[in-house]
């Protein structure tokens, strides 16, 4: 089987076991899902979805972020991982929502990414989930790992991999990849112990039970 084929396989078995697959961070709109995902970096989405449960009612709008006391905003946010930062960034990024997009958040990775805060993959995150559109594919630890696994990539440089991905996937399968394999990441090929009795990689996966 080539390595052409074998992606292709494996996203066709992901898709039918991930058939809902969406994103795990809780939002429900396009400014909380923006700040979701800077918060994300380096975090659980579980424990930033604890967080945002707290600072979505705090913070409504891209003004109030943009105004927002600095200590205060890094006291609400903390708990995530490196929140001094991120919270700087979250208000530079209120700031230039405000001024030069009128609130309302950019849909192309070069807009996106000229937000403070906003890297590829986030921009990626963004596209994908908000407005269905597959600029790329979104390269975190999981798939960094799992397209290491497979033979898809011998890269650890997140633009490198995007790359190699971007050229071996159909654009068509670029949101599903990166759904279902963050999910098998994080819920079956664990890092630790990945459960391979029980994936539905293990014949085709060149790394069954040798993981």
């Amino acid at each position: 089987m080539s390595k052409k084929e074998l992606a292709k396989e494996i996203v066709a078995l992901l898709r039918k076991n991930y058939p809902n697959a969406r994103i795990e961070l809780d939002y429900t709109n396009e400014r909380e899902l923006a700040v979701a995902v800077v918060l994300s970096a380096q975090t659980t989405d579980k424990k930033v979805n604890e967080i945002t449960a707290k600072l979505f009612k705090k913070y409504s709008s891209w003004e109030d972020y943009a105004t927002a006391d600095l200590n205060e905003l890094t006291e609400t946010i903390k708990g995530v991982n490196f929140h001094k930062g991120k919270a700087e960034r979250l208000v530079k990024m209120g700031e230039m929502m405000v001024s030069e997009y009128k609130g309302k958040l950019p849909n192309t990775i070069e807009e996106l990414t000229k937000l403070p805060g906003v890297a590829r993959k986030t921009a990626n995150v963004l596209t994908h989930e908000l407005w269905g559109k597959a600029y790329g594919v979104v390269v975190d630890t999981h798939i960094t790992r799992l397209s290491n696994l497979w033979g898809f990539t011998k890269e650890q440089n997140a633009v490198k991999i995007e790359k190699d991905l971007i050229a071996l996937l159909d654009k068509e399968d670029w949101i599903t990849y990166s759904r279902n394999v963050v999910l098998h990441g994080r819920y079956v090929c664990k890092a630790r112990k990945p459960d391979c009795a029980n994936c539905v990689l293990n014949e085709v996966c060149p790394s069954a039970f040798n993981a």
